[in-house]
């Protein structure tokens, strides 16, 4: 093999390696190079909701007086970098609190960043102070163009991803995670990113922003609903806890609807355009996932199931993926051929 053809070969294997960790959270049997570790350390694989939120309000923002491609672009940056530095700084307080352990679900689905070796306190601590960095340079630059609302935005949703498990207030213990969560991705991100974008924000924007809100909501009930039996022990009242697990169901099925009929309403009052009804071509992922979210868990994972003992997080996902995808197509076809929002009753 020619040194040329044993570069490619490496450099295939590696792409492989980091594509799996970015589908499964997981990375490949075998030795981890440092792309794919970090990959699996940072949660990259949940990033894609962030990116999706972040497309939402850049679509609408399309031929809007004021629009600026380049704050445009660094608040989604912006967005993806808080999401990234959530996820780490929720290990560390995690794993400090004594929360996360080898027996918890987030050691079991995937591989715990400190626990499992990956990387050390240290190097942990060291990222999250990097990209916290990173975003606030980006703060500030976005406050210095479009105004003191940016810092708003910007210093709510610090605050909150920073009181979703680190004390005194730990909102995920406490039934305010899951609210938590629908205010970060639905206003603060679509609602900031379309502020920086544009200059302004209005209550059409801020409604157009609620649909996909609750469909990462809904994400995370699923995976609370998953991590009942480990929470409840541990005195950690998620909603799902405080709900108990039949109703918890039911009430992410609600929120799944609330999807539907939300871009519905949206587009009938001008939120959004017609378009964007394209998502409601994901219905029939929903009928399907539907029967799942009507019984338990089933005792083992099937087989290949590669986040096992998450199983509603991981249904839930695969709906989200879908209808998340469908909503910003139907956004960009609106952009595309200039359709703008209109009322369709007044």
């Amino acid at each position: 093999m020619t040194e040329a053809a044993s570069r490619r070969r490496l450099l295939s294997g590696r792409t492989s390696s980091w594509l799996y960790a970015l589908v499964t959270t997981n990375p490949p049997p075998g030795t981890t190079d440092p792309v794919t570790r970090w990959i699996v350390v940072t949660r990259a694989a949940v990033l894609p909701m962030t990116l999706t939120a972040g497309l939402v309000a850049g679509l609408l923002a399309v031929g809007q007086p004021g629009l600026d491609w380049r704050w445009l672009t660094l608040a989604i940056v912006g967005i993806t970098l808080a999401h990234l530095a959530n996820n780490l700084m929720n290990d560390l307080y995690d794993t400090s609190s004594g929360s996360d352990s080898a027996s918890y679900p987030r050691a079991l689905y995937a591989p715990h960043p400190i626990l499992s070796g990956l990387v050390t306190r240290r190097a942990l601590v060291t990222a999250i102070m990097l990209v916290n960095a990173a975003d606030l340079a980006i703060l500030v630059i976005l406050t210095a163009a479009r105004g003191w609302p940016i810092l708003a935005f910007g210093l709510a949703g610090f605050v909150l991803s920073v009181a979703y498990t680190a004390p005194p207030l730990r909102l995920k213990k406490r039934g305010l995670g899951e609210p938590d969560v629908l205010v970060v991705w639905g206003p603060l991100m679509v609602g900031g990113t379309y502020y920086a974008a544009v200059g302004s924000v209005s209550w059409q924007v801020l409604l157009a922003s609620l649909p996909y809100g609750l469909l990462c909501t809904a994400v995370l009930m699923g995976k609370h609903i998953d991590k009942i039996p480990f929470d409840a022990p541990l005195g950690i009242r998620t909603l799902p806890v405080l709900l108990g697990a039949s109703r918890a169901r039911a009430a992410t099925l609600g929120l799944m609807v609330a999807f539907y009929v939300l871009v519905v309403v949206s587009v009938l009052v001008g939120a959004m355009p017609w378009p964007a009804l394209l998502c409601l071509a994901a219905l029939p992922r929903l009928v399907k996932i539907w029967p799942h979210y009507r019984t338990p868990a089933p005792a083992e994972p099937p087989k290949d199931f590669p986040v096992w003992p998450l199983w509603f997080a991981a249904v839930a996902w695969v709906h989200t993926r879908q209808a998340g995808a469908l909503l910003v197509a139907g956004l960009a076809v609106a952009a595309a051929f200039g359709i703008s929002p209109a009322a369709l009753w007044s």
